[in-house]
């Protein structure tokens, strides 16, 4: 089991598309209404495909189970550290140490092979992140403790969800029937939680994003459809760690749509996760 070439460009392309989500969740809509709107998007592109995929082996069912579970967690500590502060803040903190969380725990749990130049690969990358998190924005307001609290929580369950996926992925049999139902159950419970708390009136202002809110939706799909394909052929920590990439696509969004500086130390961390993404390509 390693990364080939194909698999690493995929993953980057999985990146991208999941920095993308991420900056449509910051329409001029609620955090929490718009995570909702993402979800069940994500769920209602995945229901029609799972005639073709097929359903995953039962054995795979309890760790779809919980990652439902651990999606919901994020799905709301994610949507509560954007109201409460910005993207540029709160998307690096909340990518910031799932790469070396999740290296640690899939070397506990799942033992896949990782070379002395993945480790290393890994090592910068986290790095850049982490220095992108910490330094790599200009805002006169730093974020509140609260909103902090709820991006690193985010990271945790970032950890959590990846490695369930990857191991339940592996189980499934196949990747794909995974992945559809993953998606497809996925969409019920923010659902249920949203119309509990807000009511048929209080998700009225969601209908006027649909067009947003269901491209936000396939990307976040294809973009953890993605992932959870490449973690059955690659190991997890490096799949993992290519996925937080996508710190370095939100920081070109900030730059690019966002109109926000691109400092020295934005391009240091990008030299660095650049670096770290050639050595765990090619050693």
């Amino acid at each position: 089991m390693h990364l080939t070439f194909p698999v690493f460009l995929a993953v980057l392309t999985a990146a991208a598309l999941h920095a993308g989500w991420n900056a449509l969740i910051k329409i001029k809509l609620d955090p929490f209404l718009a995570m909702t709107l993402i979800c069940f998007a994500c769920g209602m592109i995945a229901l029609p495909a799972l005639p073709i995929t097929g359903l995953p082996d039962a054995a795979a069912w309890p760790w779809i189970a919980a990652s439902v579970v651990i999606h919901l967690g994020y799905y709301l500590f994610l949507a509560e550290a954007y109201r409460r502060a910005d993207m540029g803040q709160i998307y690096p903190i909340a990518r910031g140490a799932a790469p070396l969380m999740t290296a640690v725990a899939s070397l506990l749990f799942v033992h896949d092979p990782i070379t002395l130049g993945n480790g290393v690969g890994i090592l910068l990358l986290g790095a850049g992140v982490v220095l992108i998190s910490l330094r790599g924005h200009r805002h006169l307001v730093a974020p509140s403790k609260i909103a902090v609290a709820c991006a690193l929580l985010t990271a945790v369950t970032i950890c959590a969800y990846t490695i369930v996926d990857g191991i339940g992925a592996r189980t499934a049999g196949n990747a794909n029937a995974y992945a559809a139902a993953l998606f497809a159950v996925d969409a019920y419970p923010m659902l249920f939680i949203c119309l509990f708390w807000k009511g048929l009136k209080g998700i009225r202002p969601a209908f006027d994003f649909l067009l947003p809110g269901f491209a936000g939706g396939a990307m976040s799909l294809a973009a953890y459809w993605i992932a959870i394909w490449a973690m059955t052929i690659a190991p997890i920590a490096l799949v993992a760690a290519i996925r937080e990439t996508s710190v370095l696509f939100g920081g070109l969004i900030a730059v690019v749509f966002l109109k926000e500086p691109m400092t020295r130390v934005r391009a240091f961390s990008g030299g660095l996760i650049l670096g770290g993404l050639f050595c765990m390509r090619m050693f």
